[in-house]
Order: structure tokens, then C-alpha cells, then sequence
């Protein structure tokens, strides 16, 4: 117990005296040490220890509070990033010390700011304090003085198409609104509004119903034009008024809202990132497509200067001044009227349309439905609609352009044949049986067919969407490599992001067998591929992935990024910025076997036995495509049809899908018709009965 207590015993058994801890000689206090610790304080934004260095009689009649909120005011006036502070001399008389340093702002508005100062202190009661007060902050800050920014903010560039015709655009705001107490005749008041903002009468008079009788109550919004042409109206009818305010306008109806975006008010967790780059705090800033990508282009930089003001509000100093750098507009590579179009085309539908240059993957049209009016994300009389697009379990927000992922069903037996034509030892000539069903893998796994289509070649199989050719291909080629289909799928751009820039996408799923034992921790067996080599089993891809696709078919086998952003304006000393066709990729296929695949994608149109010909009779234009039909467990299928215009010329590559539509031929079929025709300005076809959507029973 001794030892325990004093310590290990010495070899005789006798403890071991343990030695005083000594008592620290007392570090005398320097005026140099404490003006680094206030300077280091000043740096940190440490405020309380700064204050706790401030002399005592300071201390009495400033509050902590007050000292603290003096500082970061300060800062976020000045829009401090970082701050510096380098301590370089301290001159010490008797009690009284002065220290001098060098203090530095990195700023987000106004660049650096650097300024020499001098510290005083005082020896009281054995210990140093620093004296002062506002000029610790910054010199020139005095008791009363204060900081104060003028913001430079340049006007937000437009966002054009191909053309230069604006899709979002520095314009008029337009909220009719009603004032219940001058209302003179009601259903002149609602027969009015309803005319101008397409609003039921009901809805009109719910939205000013209960509020005080001399308030103004928000309509609608309504375009800048409609309101110029109804002026008379406007101003004469009692009870109605009209109020604007300048603000970003997209065109129409909101074209391409997927790809253009929207702006809004800075959403509160990204405030201080964006405080960072300058911005006050107040401003409108794209959260969505091209107007979030593009924000520092369409924004510009903001500029400001930097005052030092009296409490009376006089400028005693300029501290700081930056220019703006002007704002920047983007010119993408849709076309408007175009885009209208295809849009009208998909109508409310699930689903999406991609249109590309085949010969540089420029977007010239992208859809997705159903789709939604971005002006009511920026207009102050749109709550009821904004609440309505958010609220719609449609999704509309969903781009499913490039973030829908679906199977292809019928459309992936343009990999499959290739993949058999290049490693599967197939020729084009090479027959198949098909009695309407197949029963490769034993008569207990039989797969059916949707057609009994006897003996037919492998380029005719493709024209005739056979499954039972393509069973047996995909069957083939799982016995080679059971990796060999799904590398092949890569190649061709399915199951991997694209690399569109400025556009959101999901990459979707090329499964294989390495990827199927780390999901589900199974092997993969060849019904996999099986199921593969016609589109379905665990395949996404994104209607975008396949109009690529395609354009590679059609061009020669060159697969291009594809790219909505064709340039971005110069401005100030900015130069101009050109996109230029980007080519990151060739299809593992000979030019003869490609060619074999563009015939027998031609013959789907035209051929007799081509799922999709009796869609396109009479068309003037010549198309390739596939029709795909892709299961959807529990529901109707996808619809899909991707192909390119003119199929002995190709000018255009295009995806449609529309979801739970059934068949192919029967709904993308007719509409990629109709697209085709859009583009080339051909007389638009009508759908044919079986391919119009059923319409939703009214409850």
C-alpha cells in the first residue's frame, strides 16, 4: 500500500522519494504579446476575444454585444472574405505602448483592401489593454463612423435560340388584381379578367373573396403585350387594376422550361455561398437549367464602392471601387418555332422527344411532358399556378429528356445486330426460324414473339422486330462473352451520361455481370442477356442516350457529346466563347455492317414487313427508324419510335417515348412522323385515332 501510494520501491524495499514538480517562473506580459493576440483575434472574426483585451474603462461602456455586432457588420458590409493581419513594430513608452500593423481585407465585391494602422495600449494593474474602439475594426471607423456599400449590378443577359430569338428575357411583369370597394359591376369585372388571364369566373372571384375590400388582391399574371392591347380595359373598368415591375420574362408559354430554367430568389442554404461571389442577398439567380449553368455569364459581376460615411450620412472617404464585369447571353442551339412545335406535339403526355444534328450533336429541339410554364416561377400573381405545377403527380419538373430512364424494349436490336454482325460470326443473310415464340432455353422458359414471322434473314429480322431472331442472337453471344452485349450497349452510348453540359442527366444502367453480383449478389445467367438483347430486363437509358444513338448510326458511326450551348456572348473584355462539336467516341461497327443497319432501319417504314410503314405511308420524306415497345411490369408499356430524317441524307437523329402508351407503331410512331414533318415544314399529319390519348374521366 506504501508503494502504491509513494511511488515504485527502490531495490532495498524502500520507497523512492518523487521530486517537487517545480513552480513555473511567470512569463511577464508584453505589450507585443498582447497586440498579437488582439491581431489574432482580428483575424479569426474572434470578437469576444477581442474584446477581452480592450481596456477596462472601455469595457464599462461598451457592451460586448454592441462591440461584437459593430465588427461583423463591418465585415458583411464590406463583404469580407478573409482577413488579414501582419504585426510589425511595437514602440513602448513607460505605461504606454503603440503597435503597428497592417491589416488586409479580401473582399467579394471590391477586391482587396490593405491599410497600415496603429494600436494603442496601456499598462494597468500589472496587465496590457488595448485602447480604442471602432478604429480596431478598421481605421477611420472612429466611435460613430460606418461602412456603407453602393451595389453595381449589371442587367441579366437573354438567353436566345439558334436564331436569336429570345427565350428568356429583361422584361415587364404584368399582375392584373382586383380592389373589391371600386368594384362597380362584378360580372363585368370577372368577364374581363377571365378574358385576359383564361381563369374561370370562380377561380377569379376566390382569390380576392375574404381579403379587406381596399386591398389589392393579385390576379393573375399576364404577358406585357396583352396588357398594352387591353389597355381600354385595364384602366376603365372599375375595380380592376393593373400593376408592373421589370423582371425575367420567357417567351410564349414558357419554351423548353427543361433546358431554359427559371430564376428565384436565392434559396436560404445557398445564401452565404453566393455571398461569397458578391451578391447581395436580394437578387434573382437561376435555380434551374441554362439560368442556374449559365448564372455567372448571365449575371455578370457584380461591382461596387466601398464608403466611409458619417454619422449624418456625408462620404468622408471612398475606401474601394470595382467595376462590374457586364453580363453575358447565351445563344443555344435550339430553334424556337421548332421547339413550339415538337412541344405541341408531345401535349401533356408522359414523356420525350430529342431532336439532334446528326452531324454535330447540336440539340435542335428537346420535350418533355408533360410540360410546364416557367413564368409562373417569377410572376407575383402565380401562386395558385406554381403551387399547381409543384403539387402535379405527373412530375412535370422532371426533364425526362435526360432524366427519364426507361427501357428501350425493340430499339436495343440495333446493338444486338451489331454486336452479332462484329463478334457473333452472323452475317446479314444469315436465317432464323420463327414460329411465334422461342424456346432456346427449354420449353419451360418459352418466350413469345408478337408475330409468327417463318424464315426471315438477320437485316429483315431488324426491318420485322422478330424477338425470336434476336433471342437467339442474344443467346449467341452470351455462350462467346456474356460481357460481350453489354460492352457493346456501352459503346453505343447507352447506360452512360452523355456529358451535356448545362443540362441535368441520369447516366441510367447498362447491366452486366459484375454489376448484377454487386446488386443482388447473384450470377449472371444467360436469359440475362437473353432479355438484353431486345431491351428489357434490368436496361435504363434516357430518350437523349438513344437519339444519340441514332445520329451515330446515321452519320457513320461517330457518337458526339451532344450540346444545347452553341456560344456565349463576348462583353467588356471577355471574348466570345464558341461550342464546337465535340466527337468522344465511334461505333465498334464496320461501314458495311452500319450500312446494313441503316437499310433495314429504312425498311421499317417502307418495307412490308416493317413494324412501322403503314405509319408513314405517303411521306415525302424518307425516315429510318425502330419501334420499340418496352415492358413496364403492371402497366401498359412505353411507347418508343428513334430513327433519322432523311433516311438516304441524314439531316436529323430523333428519340420519342411516351410513357404507358402501348405499342411503338401505334403512338411514337405517328408522333415522330409529325416531327419530321415540323422540321422539314411539311403539313402536319394528324394522329391516327388508335395513337390519340385517352382522355382522363372527369370525377
Amino acid at each position: 500500500m506504501l508503494a502504491a501510494c509513494n511511488g515504485p520501491a527502490s531495490p532495498a524495499g524502500n520507497p523512492t522519494p518523487v521530486p517537487p514538480t517545480p513552480t513555473p517562473t511567470p512569463v511577464p506580459e508584453t505589450p507585443e504579446a498582447v497586440a498579437a493576440a488582439f491581431l489574432a483575434a482580428w483575424e479569426q472574426g474572434d470578437t469576444d476575444g477581442m474584446y477581452g483585451l480592450l481596456a477596462p474603462g472601455l469595457q464599462a461602456v461598451l457592451p460586448p454585444e454592441a462591440f461584437s455586432s459593430r465588427y461583423r457588420s463591418a465585415l458583411q458590409t464590406a463583404t469580407v472574405l478573409t482577413a488579414t493581419a501582419t504585426l510589425q513594430a511595437v514602440l513602448q513608452d513607460g505605461p504606454r505602448a503603440q503597435a503597428a500593423a497592417r491589416l488586409s481585407w479580401e473582399t467579394a465585391l471590391v477586391g482587396t483592401l490593405v491599410t497600415d494602422t496603429l494600436i494603442s495600449l496601456v499598462l494597468q494593474d500589472g496587465h496590457w489593454w488595448v485602447e480604442g474602439s471602432g478604429d480596431l475594426i478598421w481605421p477611420g471607423l472612429g466611435e460613430a463612423n460606418y461602412l456603407y456599400m453602393e451595389y453595381h449590378i449589371p442587367a441579366r443577359a437573354n438567353i436566345y435560340d439558334r436564331n436569336g430569338l429570345a427565350l428568356a428575357a429583361e422584361g415587364k411583369i404584368v399582375t392584373v388584381g382586383v380592389v373589391p370597394s371600386r368594384i362597380r359591376d362584378e360580372g363585368t369585372v370577372l368577364a374581363v379578367l377571365s378574358r385576359l388571364t383564361g381563369l374561370s369566373p370562380e377561380a377569379i372571384r376566390a382569390r380576392y373573396a375574404g381579403r379587406p375590400a381596399d386591398w389589392w388582391s393579385p390576379i393573375a399574371d399576364i404577358p406585357a403585350q396583352v396588357s398594352v392591347e387591353n389597355a381600354d380595359l385595364l384602366l376603365n373598368t372599375p375595380g380592376i387594376e393593373a400593376r408592373e415591375k421589370p423582371g425575367r420574362v420567357y417567351w410564349g408559354d414558357g419554351i423548353a422550361p427543361h433546358v431554359v430554367g427559371w430564376v428565384g430568389l436565392i434559396p436560404a442554404e445557398q445564401a452565404e455561398a453566393y455571398r461569397r461571389m458578391g451578391y447581395r442577398g436580394d437578387e434573382w439567380v437561376g435555380v434551374a437549367g441554362l439560368e442556374a449553368w449559365g448564372e455567372p455569364y448571365l449575371a455578370g459581376r457584380h461591382g461596387g464602392t466601398l464608403y466611409l460615411m458619417s454619422p449624418t450620412g456625408q462620404t468622408l472617404a471612398i475606401l474601394a471601387h470595382r467595376e462590374a464585369v457586364p453580363s453575358r447571353a447565351i445563344h443555344t442551339t435550339l430553334d424556337r418555332e421548332f421547339q413550339q412545335k415538337v412541344e405541341e406535339i408531345l401535349g401533356n403526355r408522359r414523356g420525350a422527344i430529342v431532336v439532334l444534328d446528326v452531324h454535330t450533336g447540336a440539340v435542335l429541339a428537346m420535350a418533355s411532358g408533360p410540360g410546364f410554364n416557367q413564368n409562373v416561377f417569377v410572376g407575383p400573381g402565380s401562386g395558385p399556378e406554381r403551387a399547381a405545377v409543384l403539387s402535379n403527380p405527373d412530375r412535370p419538373l422532371l426533364n425526362r429528356a435526360t432524366q427519364g430512364a426507361y427501357p428501350t424494349g425493340s430499339v436495343f436490336k440495333v446493338v444486338t445486330m451489331a454486336a452479332g454482325l462484329e463478334k457473333g460470326g452472323l452475317t446479314p443473310g444469315n436465317t432464323f426460324w420463327c414460329p411465334g415464340h422461342w424456346e432456346g432455353m427449354g420449353a419451360a422458359y418459352r418466350k413469345q414473339c408478337w408475330k409468327a414471322h417463318g424464315n426471315l434473314n438477320l437485316k429483315d429480322a431488324l426491318t420485322a422486330s422478330c424477338n425470336t431472331t434476336f433471342f437467339t442472337v442474344g443467346q449467341a453471344l452470351d455462350r462467346i462473352d456474356p460481357n460481350l452485349l453489354p460492352s457493346f450497349g456501352r459503346a453505343f452510348g447507352l447506360g452512360v451520361a452523355t456529358g451535356i453540359v448545362g443540362v441535368p442527366e441520369t447516366p441510367g444502367l447498362m447491366p452486366d455481370p459484375a454489376w448484377k453480383q454487386a446488386t443482388y449478389g447473384t450470377p449472371w445467367w444467360p436469359g440475362d442477356t437473353v432479355n438484353l438483347a431486345i431491351g428489357q430486363g434490368d436496361l435504363l437509358v434516357t430518350p437523349l442516350q438513344v437519339a444519340r444513338m441514332m445520329a451515330a448510326v446515321a452519320n457513320g458511326g461517330t457518337l458526339y457529346r451532344p450540346y444545347v450551348v452553341a456560344r456565349i456572348a463576348a462583353a467588356g473584355t471577355e471574348p466570345e466563347v464558341v461550342f464546337q462539336p465535340e466527337a468522344v467516341g465511334t461505333l465498334p461497327v464496320s461501314p458495311e455492317n452500319l450500312a446494313v443497319i441503316r437499310e433495314a432501319l429504312a425498311g421499317v417504314t417502307t418495307a412490308p414487313i416493317g413494324t412501322a410503314t403503314h405509319r408513314f405511308l405517303g411521306m415525302s420524306i424518307p425516315v429510318a427508324g425502330k419501334t420499340g415497345t418496352a415492358e413496364n411490369p403492371g402497366k401498359e408499356p412505353h411507347s418508343w419510335f428513334a430513327g433519322f430524317a432523311p433516311a438516304d441524307n441524314p439531316q436529323i437523329a430523333f428519340a420519342v417515348v411516351v410513357e404507358n402508351a402501348g405499342e411503338g407503331s401505334t403512338v411514337a410512331a405517328p408522333m415522330a412522323r409529325q416531327v419530321v414533318e415540323a422540321y422539314f415544314g411539311l403539313p402536319i399529319t394528324p394522329l391516327p385515332p388508335d395513337a390519340l390519348p385517352t382522355p382522363t374521366p372527369q370525377p
